[in-house]
């Protein structure tokens, strides 16, 4: 059974940076969807980068791109999300989750696989940890 355990969560003023962690323990696998999603109370989980874990293929939402970046590391089975230019609507529960891809999604659409799974899609989650930005 995989665990999943984020850090890295803090206050930071806008502008800022923040770097999150999300330990990954268990018996994993090959052929895996990662991601990092967020929450704000009152509404609904909001993907934030979703990682084709194999080809470290990463699909960021419109509101991270160029500001986010995540990442794999292989040897220490961690995932990675590197905040910058953080903004108070950054303010949020910052969650990673884990998928294991199914043997019949042949290895050419994985990536959009990943790229494209909705919150409810994914079994594993992680507790979260909270990011919050003051302006």
């Amino acid at each position: 059974q995989v665990q999943l355990m984020e850090s890295g969560g803090g206050s930071v003023e806008a502008g800022g940076s923040r770097r999150l962690s999300c330990q990954v323990s268990g018996s994993t696998s090959s052929g895996t969807c990662m991601g990092w999603f967020r929450q704000t109370p009152g509404k609904e989980l909001e993907a934030v980068a979703r990682i084709y874990v194999d080809r470290n293929k990463i699909y960021y939402a419109d509101f991270a791109r160029g500001r986010f970046s995540a990442s794999y590391d292989n040897a220490e089975s961690t995932l990675i999300l590197q905040m910058t230019q953080l903004k108070p609507e950054d303010t949020a529960m910052y969650r990673c989750t884990y998928l294991p891809i199914g043997r019949g999604i042949t290895e050419d659409v994985r990536p959009a696989y990943c790229g494209s799974r909705e919150n409810h899609a994914y079994p594993i989650w992680g507790q979260g940890t909270q990011v919050t930005v003051s302006s």
